[in-house]
């Protein structure tokens, strides 16, 4: 399992996938980081749903981070794009039959492709994190916030909390996008899939039936990487992401054994 872990790392590192990885993730962590500090008087808002956040709340130790968790949930629909190519692809450019030639335990090619793709989420959580917090500080001068307190072990404790927190929920994304690749065998039907489903009908689904919002899975793999909220509490959605993610990813193992690999 190790070697496939190896090969997929290999297929990982591409020039074409590794530089438009860093360059997404880079922009999207600068863009909502930036609108943090240099909205911070603006009226319209300067946070997710117009909430206004000001110098005050951004100087507690909370604010170090503050930015990083507001692009949280985007790094999970990245990684659910490139966890549902990566593993639907083998089957539309007809690799995996090759594959199985060098390794026949299915269960470990699935096992060593999700450990290698989590380890790549890992980088780029952490990558967009020390961009988050550097592009923080350099823009705190400007927006008056003092960030004394951001040096404190408060905010060292928050932000190793987050980050965990973001990366498990990075990860039930990526897992929710390589079920789906698994399932529809097609790269651009599994993205479109679960960008569609994740950022549009449940938001739509919650809207007009509230009682569903706390069930649907997006919904419960972003509460995680914030950390949870007064109304939907984060060991709740550990449970309910944890069940889908079981549930289906037992489905789409057994598919993914049983089916014919054609030539």
């Amino acid at each position: 399992m190790i070697r496939v872990v190896i090969a997929e790392l290999r297929k990982l590192r591409r020039p074409s996938l590794l530089l438009g990885t860093i360059a997404t993730v880079g922009g999207l962590s600068a863009l909502f980081t930036s609108i943090v500090f240099l909205m911070i008087n603006s009226e319209s808002g300067n946070s997710k749903r117009g909430e206004r956040v000001g110098p005050e709340e951004l100087s507690q130790a909370l604010g170090l981070v503050y930015g990083f968790k507001l692009v949280g949930v985007f790094l999970g629909i990245v990684a659910l794009c490139i966890f549902a190519s990566q593993t639907a692809q083998e089957y539309s450019l007809g690799t995996l039959r090759n594959l199985l030639v060098r390794q026949p335990s299915r269960m470990k090619i699935l096992a060593g492709k999700f450990i290698a793709m989590k380890l790549f989420a890992l980088v780029m959580v952490v990558f967009a994190g020390v961009l988050s917090i550097g592009i923080s500080f350099a823009l705190a001068g400007r927006a008056k916030v003092d960030t004394t307190l951001w040096r404190s072990s408060a905010a060292m404790h928050i932000l190793f909390e987050s980050t965990l927190n973001i990366f498990i929920a990075t990860l039930c994304f990526g897992a929710f996008g390589m079920i789906l690749g698994l399932l529809l065998r097609s790269p651009i039907s599994a993205i479109a899939v679960g960008v569609l489903w994740n950022l549009i009908l449940e938001n739509i689904l919650a809207a007009l039936i509230n009682s569903t919002a706390k069930w649907l899975p997006g919904i419960n793999f972003s509460n995680i990487g914030e950390g949870g909220n007064p109304l939907l509490s984060y060991k709740h959605s550990l449970a309910v992401s944890g069940a889908y993610l079981l549930v289906s990813g037992a489905l789409a193992a057994i598919f993914f054994k049983r089916r014919d690999v054609a030539n």
